[in-house]
């Protein structure tokens, strides 16, 4: 949602691309009157019979209605054809799916009205020069913060006897790469902000100041990298002793882009000026999202979880049983009876045929490997 809203407001500073993406949601309670005024100088416009033709459509739907139902209940084979035009929608089904259709006409409206009438977003007044030193004591305790996490991983990873060394803190090795993931994570988060509000204050008169600039806050970018990679070496760590899932590897794409965006930042700041640098992490983003998408996230699950499987003897069978049929050709690969647990019910929804806006490529192999090797009855899983 952020990518589209920014999409739809366009921009190129870092203020446009922060208020475009979350432009969206405020927009809504000024969308619908906008859109319901539009509806309303249509309507009452004389240059269509507007009017007229929305009256005879409501009137049309009325009889249709009603003698449509009299025929249906005079003749039953009428009826039958007539009932096997609408779906069988239960109570629930109807209301979630009016709440659904309701959600998506407020989406298209505020996105028209964005397009129509994007907002813009006022940029801060500039800041007073505050001079090099007191600018650079921050990040230099910064940097030095982040130098002594650096080391201490170093010494941590490159140790001989590693439960030796972490035996003070009462975390085995294992326990240890896995804790303190998220804080990381939240680490490089805030490093972008810190790096942001820097550039908005820092010295640039002199050829000194501009030095002291890309010097400090390219340190920083630097070992900020370092401490990505160290948050992915704690993920991966995880998920070699636990197995994979959606949310890890959600977080671990995540994590991921984060790195390049501070790389971005960094080879931004070679110059002091990157009026590319928004529209650039913008388009990270947005190209991150698709590649993910193409990457088959549930094929790739299923394939190492499996793997894992066949070389430990455990995994998280419940929660392959959850994967969509894009996984189906990995969790083939499973013997039996684990084959079956997980195949399950997921041969039991493929058996049940496709609508047309279930229908993709991904059901129709899994159907044909399963019609190839069909699913046993499974034991009790």
């Amino acid at each position: 949602m952020p990518l589209g809203s920014y999409a739809l407001t366009g921009g190129r500073t870092w203020i446009d691309l922060a208020g475009g993406g979350l432009a969206f949601i405020p927009a809504v309670p000024r969308a619908v009157p906008w859109a319901g005024r539009g509806v309303s100088t249509l309507v009452r416009s004389g240059r269509r019979p507007t009017g007229p033709v929305v009256g005879s459509l409501v009137l049309a739907g009325a009889l249709l209605l009603v003698f449509g139902a009299l025929f249906a209940t005079a003749d039953a084979a009428f009826g039958r054809a007539v009932t096997g035009l609408f779906p069988h929608v239960g109570a629930w089904s109807l209301v979630t799916r009016i709440f659904v259709f309701g959600g998506s006409i407020v989406a298209v409206l505020t996105g028209a009205f964005l397009a129509m009438a994007p907002p813009r977003f006022r940029r801060p007044p500039a800041p007073s020069d505050v001079g090099r030193t007191p600018w650079a004591i921050p990040i230099v305790a910064l940097d030095l913060l982040f130098l002594g996490f650096v080391a201490v991983q170093a010494d941590v990873l490159l140790a001989g006897d590693r439960d030796r060394l972490l035996r003070s803190t009462g975390l085995t090795y294992a326990e240890y790469a896995r804790r303190g993931f998220w804080q990381l994570l939240v680490v490089t988060g805030l490093v972008l902000l810190v790096v942001a509000v820097a550039v908005r204050y820092a010295p640039v008169r002199s050829r000194a100041d501009r030095a002291t600039v890309r010097t400090l806050l390219g340190l920083l970018c630097a070992l900020t990298l370092v401490v990505v990679a160290v948050a992915l070496r704690r993920l991966f760590l995880y998920e070699e002793a636990y197995g994979w899932t959606r949310l890890r590897l959600w977080v671990h794409a995540f994590e991921l882009w984060l790195g390049l965006v501070v790389l971005l930042v960094a080879i931004a700041g070679i110059r002091l000026r990157a009026a590319w640098l928004p529209r650039a992490v913008a388009a990270s983003g947005a190209v991150g999202l698709l590649a993910l998408g193409l990457f088959n996230p549930d094929g790739f699950i299923a394939a190492h979880d499996v793997a894992r499987f066949r070389h430990t003897g455990s995994a998280d069978l419940a929660y392959l049983a959850g994967l969509s049929a894009d996984a189906v050709p990995a969790l083939d690969r499973l013997p039996e009876p684990q084959r079956s647990c997980v195949l399950h019910h997921l041969a039991e929804s493929l058996d049940d045929g496709d609508s047309w806006t279930r229908f993709n490529l991904s059901r129709a192999r899994a159907r044909d490997l399963l019609g190839r090797r069909p699913v046993t009855r499974p034991p009790a899983c």
